[in-house]
């Protein structure tokens, strides 16, 4: 397992869940995290976040988003996000896989009540990556062999 992304609705009491975290916004290097600048864009960065964070057991063929992590690698979480607010090849491509969903995509002024973070094991650590929070969420300790059970856990809790 690689990565686990969340679907789930956002509310007042998540909103406040999250207000309780205390964050370490020194970003541990091995870990990739870009914030959020774009509205409902949030499946995007949740699959960038899955895929940069695993590049050692993806083998990423050429293409737009090989290109994207390449030229963002050294960048910080914000660079990465004005980046890809600037990526017309990103955008084009996240467009076109929108469009080819089951329901119809939300335009990007449309206010949304669900959000997509991801879940990685990073150095026997358990990460929360939502480009929302101020910085990645270190949940704790976790194996690659227990990673999917660490991470359901640290979904379950959220959504109580």
């Amino acid at each position: 397992m690689a990565a686990l992304l969340l679907l789930f609705p956002i509310n007042e009491k998540y909103e406040n869940f999250v207000k309780t975290i205390e964050f370490d916004e020194k970003l541990p290097e091995s870990v990739y995290y870009m914030k959020q600048t774009i509205s409902n864009a949030c499946g995007t960065v949740a699959m960038i976040h899955s895929v940069a964070n695993n590049l050692e057991c993806i083998d990423l063929e050429d293409g737009v988003l090989k290109d994207f992590l390449t030229k963002t690698a050294k960048a910080s979480p914000e660079e990465r996000a004005t980046e890809l607010e600037e990526s017309k090849e990103v955008c084009e491509v996240h467009d076109t896989i929108a469009k080819e969903g089951q329901t119809s995509a939300p335009s990007l002024d449309d206010s949304v009540d669900y959000h997509f973070i991801a879940f990685v094991e990073k150095n026997g650590v358990l990460y929360d990556l939502d480009g929302r929070k101020k910085a990645p969420v270190n949940c704790g300790p976790t194996t690659k062999e227990t990673f999917l059970q660490d991470a359901a856990k640290q979904c379950k809790a959220y959504m109580e």
